[in-house]
């Protein structure tokens, strides 16, 4: 179990953050594998200036929270218009959590570990299930218009 932000042991918080436009099943299923390797996951719902999000962040948050299983209950959903590093060290996560689809995400993926990294949270990748590999949100935002 990774120690507190004082140094000593405490719970496994780690963050798994995103824009999440649309929050889709591959998101649904990290957000499940997290939830049980920590005692609380956080769902970060974030600002990414390179996108267009459909909806504002307090939406797509609000969305997130209500198809989230009830007994799901050491995840919650925040949103955030900071750094995710910022955010990790205010509220106590050593860990930010990040799917990977394949093999074109990585070098981008590892970019933001190692930053963070240096910035003193770890990054863990989780990768996409198979089924869901191919699955991405600007695929489901295209199947929807």
């Amino acid at each position: 179990m990774p120690d507190a932000p004082d140094g000593g042991p405490g719970p496994a918080r780690a963050v798994y953050p995103g824009t999440f436009d649309p929050f889709t099943p591959g998101h649904v299923d990290v957000v499940d594998r997290s939830r049980r390797m920590f005692d609380h996951v956080t769902v970060l719902v974030a600002v990414n200036h390179g996108k267009r999000p459909s909806r504002t962040t307090a939406a797509r948050a609000t969305e997130i929270q209500r198809s989230l299983p009830a007994d799901w209950a050491n995840v919650s959903v925040a949103a955030w218009h900071g750094l995710t590093v910022d955010y990790c060290r205010h509220h106590g996560c050593r860990v930010i959590i990040r799917g990977v689809r394949n093999s074109a995400d990585f070098p981008h993926e590892y970019e933001l570990a190692a930053i963070n990294e240096t910035l003193g949270v770890t990054t863990l990748w989780l990768p996409a299930r198979p089924e869901l590999a191919s699955m991405s949100s600007t695929a489901v935002r295209a199947l929807r218009t």
